[in-house]
């Protein structure tokens, strides 16, 4: 099959979360109590948008590169919360590419954006290096967040839309990001500016660019500008959602710094389109969120039938994988309307039966059936106790939780956030009131152990839920095979006549539209 030959996936290394320091942030601020180096003039009416020093003027000598300053104590506590954070409410984060991440030197981490507060919780945690995150204004008066992004030292960037349309003036803005660069440190921005759920990068602003060309032309050392392409699964659900962190290859900018001393807004736009196709070559595109779902239906139809694959493979498979659907469109749409059609079928079918792919493919012995349920079901009922303790003590701020989610109802792209927001303001406040009862009820010993139970008896219930959510799944397809005669063999044959209809589809497309080289 030639969807799933991936050329790069050898090279990348996977590692989960850890990564060693790093901030988050969003789309384009204004300073807040950064330290300032030496003062640039900014001069308006220029041809980049008023907001950058005119290059001819400036003085090019160069400035070495400088180390990273060490975290602080206010960014390292940030750090620690969302590592904390991210462990809990996600099932799986994976890092590929991060020795592409320079070690010293000015650097600008773009990624694109589409889940909320949590993409730079995320990038934060998986880039090992400090970030400076730049954020939207209206974050900074945010009662839960605006503390952390301050202790984060991120930069405000005021935006048109949040101004009813008036114009604003980000120029201090751009002098404390271009004084971080010259001090060596790593700048974090979202090019498209704003946060959406829909699969597909948004056209981006001309911030990063203008950012990186303004600080090369100011003298300062050579400014890498590194694109990150976040692939994320269910990102709103807990527990279920996974993401994986694909760190590009620096972009290439030279050409683009000699050009912006004669004419920078050519200059601006040619260095943003190529950081727009580099991010495209790190995510998963597609025209809405049901083409996408069948995309990763037939990925994991593909991962059975070839074996189970890492998770920059299978990025990689999906990117190949929307590339070819998107040309077929075009050049086979009666062909590609009917394998949908039966792609749909399949997942109907599955969903209506409770099953996986996975699942369908798994042999029923019984003796594979006996050894499974001494694995996996004597655990449960053994560890049921401390179980249901860790459910008791965390119910109260769950519920809360869980009531004012619904109340609120987030857009997808900010689910994710309402949960991690909401959860560091109620659950403290759960836990204070049940401590409280404890002890009102039964004294100092009573609250003793409330605390030392509340933290491990919860992790436990987590994982006990995992695995009973597994128990569940498998016992539910048990049931229909042994009550269904021959239905299993029925889904395998159709899983194998999807698999080598999406082969002979895929051999139909040039290798230079699954590599992204050609459209």
């Amino acid at each position: 099959m030639r969807i799933p030959q991936l050329e790069e996936c050898g090279r990348r290394d996977r590692a989960h979360l850890p990564g060693r320091g790093a901030h988050a942030g969003g789309p384009r601020r204004r300073r807040h109590g950064v330290h300032r180096g030496p003062r640039v003039r900014l001069r308006r009416g220029h041809a980049n948008g008023g907001r950058l020093r005119d290059p001819r003027r400036h003085d090019r000598r160069r400035r070495p590169a400088r180390c990273p300053a060490p975290l602080t104590v206010g960014p390292r506590l940030v750090l620690t919360l969302v590592r904390a954070l991210l462990a809990i409410f996600y099932r799986r984060i994976d890092v590929a590419g991060r020795e592409r991440v320079p070690a010293t030197g000015a650097l600008i981490v773009a990624a694109n954006h589409q889940n909320g507060l949590v993409d730079p919780m995320m990038l934060l945690a998986a880039i090992p290096r400090p970030l400076r995150p730049l954020a939207k204004s209206g974050l900074f008066r945010h009662p839960i967040v605006a503390p952390f992004l301050r202790l984060a030292q991120a930069l405000p960037v005021h935006r048109r839309e949040d101004a009813g349309g008036r114009p604003v003036d980000n120029v201090e803005t751009f002098q404390a990001v271009n004084d971080a660069l010259a001090r060596g440190e790593a700048i974090l921005i979202f090019p498209e500016g704003v946060s959406q759920p829909e699969p597909t990068l948004m056209t981006l602003r001309t911030g990063a660019a203008r950012i990186l060309l303004e600080a090369e032309a100011s003298g300062a050392a050579p400014v890498t500008l590194l694109p990150v392409g976040l692939v994320l699964h269910q990102p709103g659900l807990f527990r279920e959602g996974r993401a994986l962190v694909l760190i590009g290859e620096p972009i290439a900018a030279k050409d683009c710094v000699a050009l912006y001393r004669t004419d920078p807004a050519a200059a601006v736009h040619r260095l943003t389109d190529r950081l727009a196709q580099a991010l495209r070559r790190h995510i998963v595109e597609a025209e809405d969120r049901e083409t996408l779902g069948l995309l990763r239906l037939m990925e994991r139809v593909w991962r059975e039938e070839s074996g189970t694959a890492p998770a920059p493979a299978s990025a990689d498979w999906l990117q190949r994988a929307s590339r070819a659907y998107r040309w077929l469109r075009r050049t086979a749409p009666a062909d590609v309307q009917r394998f949908r059609c039966e792609v749909e079928e399949y997942a109907a079918t599955l969903d209506r039966l409770g099953l996986t792919p996975s699942s369908v493919g798994r042999e029923y012995a019984p003796s594979l059936v006996a050894r499974y349920a001494v694995r996996e079901i004597v655990p449960l009922v053994v560890g049921l106790p401390l179980a249901l303790l860790g459910i008791a003590l965390h119910a109260l701020p769950y519920a809360m939780l869980w009531l004012g989610i619904r109340l609120a109802r987030p857009d997808p792209d900010t689910e994710a956030t309402y949960k991690l927001a909401g959860g560091i303001l109620i659950y403290p406040l759960g836990w204070a009131f049940e401590a409280w009862q404890a002890a009102k009820l039964g004294g100092a010993w009573a609250t003793a152990l409330f605390l030392l139970a509340l933290f491990p008896a919860g992790f436990f219930a987590l994982a006990w839920q995992a695995r009973l959510a597994n128990v569940r799944r498998e016992t539910r397809a048990l049931l229909h095979f042994l009550a269904r005669r021959g239905l299993r063999a029925r889904l395998v044959a159709r899983r194998h006549a999807l698999a080598e209809e999406l082969e002979r589809l895929a051999a139909r497309v040039p290798e230079s539209v699954l590599t992204g080289e050609s459209v």
